[in-house]
């Protein structure tokens, strides 16, 4: 029987061979070496109003899973997250980065923009803009879910500041990381554990840089003592600014070593658990 040739208005579209007629997939064994594709979330700020960062994130080069307003529901409807790409799929958040060991965290990620203005200029310097409570209840309940979805370590949570630290700042030093942990989202420094390790000192007093890259190394950061002195105050300045927002001026003193030292703890035991 010949082909019948149809004007392009009309024509129909070729099914093709049903695969399952080929060949057939057996899955009654599984293999032991596999884990979750998802292995982090990354949490952003936008830098921009909700309608620069829409256009960004969806127009131009650079995406992200998520993308979350800044406006709060006010009681009538529900809290909305923007699913810009499937987390199924790579989207385009996180760029050149490490995180303990891997790179490219494109791949392995899942990334949530949060829409905030970041560092803006006053009259005094730069301030930083904050996180309406609205906003993070829904970064939060969002990030729950991913991080049940996948079963990611609470350290795998992480800052773009702590990824790609040498260019980025973001989510910046009024991210609430520790009501984020207190909800189960990352990790935060037990306080009893930071005095433990403190021992006593003045937590002003300085320390070795070279103890403070060692350890920053050893808890994922792309670090190390051998690295010049301006990078590895600017690399320190992104932990602090993680973990120790009240000052991260990036100076090795006592408190950011004990700081360090709690979380390694914390890092011991998730390493254990996997």
């Amino acid at each position: 029987m010949g082909l019948l040739c149809v004007s392009c208005a009309g024509r129909q579209a070729v099914k093709p061979p049903d695969a399952q007629a080929a060949y057939r997939i057996d899955s009654s064994r599984r293999a032991s070496g596999a884990d979750e594709r998802v292995q982090f979330l990354v949490i952003h700020y936008t830098a921009e109003d909700f309608a620069s960062s829409l256009t960004t994130l969806t127009a131009e080069q650079v995406s992200a899973h998520y993308l979350i307003p800044a406006q709060s529901a006010d009681g009538r409807e529900m809290p909305t997250a923007l699913q810009l790409v499937d987390e199924s799929r790579r989207a385009w958040h996180a760029g050149e980065s490490f995180w303990r060991g891997r790179t490219h965290l494109n791949d392995t990620s899942v990334g949530i923009e949060i829409e905030n203005q970041g560092y803006y200029r006053t009259l005094t310097g730069y301030r930083a803009t904050p996180y309406p409570s609205g906003q993070i209840a829904l970064v939060i309940a969002l990030s729950r879910d991913i991080i049940r979805r996948y079963h990611l370590q609470p350290g795998n949570v992480v800052g773009h500041s702590d990824i790609a630290w040498r260019r980025k700042q973001d989510p910046g030093p009024l991210f609430p990381w520790q009501q984020l942990a207190a909800a189960g989202v990352g990790v935060w420094p037990d306080k009893q554990r930071v005095g433990y390790y403190l021992g006593g000192r003045d937590p002003c007093s300085p320390v070795a840089m070279a103890g403070i890259m060692t350890r920053m190394a050893d808890y994922g950061y792309d670090v190390s003592p051998q690295m010049p002195a301006a990078l590895q105050q600017k690399a320190l300045a992104a932990f602090q600014m993680h973990f120790r927002p009240h000052d991260f001026r990036g100076l090795a003193d006592a408190e950011t070593e004990a700081i360090l030292d709690a979380l390694l703890e914390i890092h011991a035991g998730e390493r254990g658990a996997g």
